[in-house]
């Protein structure tokens, strides 16, 4: 591994997302994919020559080549939109870390060879050397497969540390939460006792003067795992139905205190940058005070009751363990059926 960098700058790069939905074809989708990736070449590349050379971490937004799905069933958003853990997009992704000398961190859609016909929404993170280091799949979504869904398979193949994954880099130890995951603390408090100093946070949200649920959130996953918070979203989606600007804007930096040290106004832009020093988080960590929130963690008190189950797992698997594919109905009558076990139990 490369020397270690103690301190560094980071930047949440606020861009614009533009759609493949309207793309008639599998083909004219990986266009647009292709030219999104160069969009993001040239915003690293300005980025850093503005911001200085010790820009060594840059974040993209959720979803940033494709957007999300619209109506296309699970089998169709995977052939237009999904990249292939080897494929084509990563490679020229790891061509511009290499270029920028940046560790780029970003959202996709991604394949699995293991699971035909899906895709699961990845975040990841691409060293200098162009090899990803962090392969990170979302948990906890609405609309879209997760590991959950298909959980005693993955667990077989990716084991628990493929589930909560975390990087040892010379910039820190990174782990990536997916854009809503923000809201669930359990995801961030397992990656952080994991050693999760920098949490890499790809998002597409509404932008707000108010202060949102996923703006307090941010605040509140830095302090209570003394870790920071790199969010970067979205400057606006173009090319689909929705008001361009509605997931606009708030990208930052949230320092292990919970202080907010940069932060981007509505547009592409990337002044969410901002200096994270890991000497003194990790002094802070060592510090013993009602502050250092980590050593004061009494995990058996809540182990009983984390060992139920509310949402079910492997609802994507059948009764021989074989992946099964839904429409997309599936998700929302899941959930359905949850509330009404929850309503049945008086706990809702």
């Amino acid at each position: 591994m490369s020397e270690e960098i103690s301190a560094y700058r980071a930047v949440a790069l606020q861009l614009t997302c533009y759609a493949v939905n309207a793309c008639p074809d599998v083909a004219s989708a990986r266009e647009t994919m292709k030219a999104n990736i160069e969009r993001i070449d040239r915003a690293v590349g300005g980025s850093k020559a503005f911001l200085g050379q010790d820009v060594k971490l840059v974040v993209l937004p959720e979803y940033l080549l494709t957007s999300y799905p619209l109506g296309d069933t699970l089998p169709g958003w995977t052939a237009k939109a999904a990249i292939a853990p080897d494929g084509a997009e990563y490679e020229a992704m790891g061509r511009i870390a290499g270029k920028h000398g940046v560790y780029l961190a970003g959202n996709a859609y991604e394949s699995d060879p293991h699971f035909p016909g899906i895709y699961f929404q990845t975040s990841f993170c691409i060293a200098p050397e162009g090899k990803v280091v962090l392969r990170y799949r979302r948990l906890v979504s609405m609309f879209a497969p997760t590991p959950h869904d298909v959980w005693d398979r993955y667990l077989d193949i990716y084991g628990l540390d493929g589930v909560f994954p975390v990087a040892n880099t010379p910039i820190g130890r990174l782990a990536a939460i997916a854009s809503e995951e923000i809201l669930y603390p359990e995801i961030a408090r397992a990656l952080a006792l994991r050693g999760a100093e920098v949490f890499l946070h790809s998002s597409s949200e509404v932008g707000s003067p108010k202060l949102t649920p996923k703006d307090i959130a941010k605040r509140a996953r830095a302090l209570e795992n003394l870790a920071y918070v790199v969010s970067a979203n979205t400057a606006g989606i173009a090319n689909v139905d929705m008001p361009f600007a509605s997931a606009d804007g708030l990208s930052k930096i949230v320092d292990y205190l919970g202080d907010v040290r940069a932060e981007a106004a509505p547009g592409e832009s990337a002044n969410a940058c901002a200096e994270l020093d890991l000497g003194a988080l990790r002094r802070y960590r060592k510090r013993p005070g009602m502050g250092n929130m980590l050593s004061r963690q009494r995990l058996e008190l809540f182990a009983a009751t984390y060992a139920g189950s509310v949402y079910p797992p492997n609802t994507m698997l059948d009764a021989s363990g074989q992946l099964v594919i839904p429409e997309r109905a599936h998700f929302v009558a899941t959930q359905r059926a949850v509330i009404e076990r929850l309503s049945r139990d008086g706990l809702v």
